[in-house]
C-alpha cells in the first residue's frame, strides 16, 4: 500500500503520513467492509481515497500548465537496453500532482473519467484534458530519453 501511497504523494514522508491516515481508517472502519470483494481493493481504495483527501485539504489544485522542459534524474540504461519498469515510474513521479492524480487513478487504478472528475470535484472534460497532457508530457520525456541513447 506505500506504493499506491507513493504515487500520489510529492515525497516518501508524505507518502507515509497517507499510509497512517489509511491504516487508520481502514481499522476503525473494518466494519464496513463486505466479505463480497478483495480485502486488498478495499484497503487500496481507502488509501487513494485518503490521498486525494490530503491534496484536498493542502489545496492542491488540478487544473496545471507544465512550464519545466527537463529531466530530472537520467533513466539508468544504456543506449542497448530498455527503459526499466522503476525509470517509468520516475518519470510518471515528475509529472505535476495533478496531473499525475489523473494518469494514476485513470491508467493504474483503472476509474472512468466521470468517477475521478466526481472524485476530483472537476469536470469529466478537464480530466481528460488532465490525462491528455499528462500522455502527452511522457511521451515527449521518453522521446527525449530515447535521443539521449542514441
Amino acid at each position: 500500500m506505500y506504493v499506491v501511497c507513493l504515487r500520489y504523494a510529492n515525497d516518501s514522508l508524505e507518502a507515509e503520513d497517507i499510509l497512517q491516515i489509511g491504516f487508520v481508517k481502514v481499522f476503525t472502519k473494518s466494519h464496513l467492509f463486505s466479505d463480497h470483494g478483495s480485502l486488498e481493493g478495499w484497503i487500496r481504495k481507502i488509501m487513494v481515497n485518503t490521498a486525494i483527501e490530503i491534496q484536498r485539504k493542502n489545496k492542491i489544485s488540478y487544473v496545471e500548465t507544465l512550464e519545466s522542459d527537463h529531466i530530472q534524474e537520467t533513466p539508468s540504461h544504456t543506449h542497448s537496453d530498455h527503459l526499466h519498469y522503476k525509470d517509468l515510474l520516475s518519470l510518471v513521479h515528475q509529472l505535476p500532482l495533478g496531473y499525475r492524480t489523473v494518469f494514476n487513478l485513470y491508467a493504474i487504478e483503472g476509474y472512468a473519467h466521470k468517477e475521478i472528475a466526481e472524485m476530483l470535484n472537476i469536470s469529466e472534460g478537464n480530466s481528460k484534458s488532465q490525462l491528455s497532457r499528462a500522455r502527452q508530457w511522457l511521451q515527449t520525456r521518453l522521446l527525449k530519453i530515447e535521443a539521449l541513447t542514441l
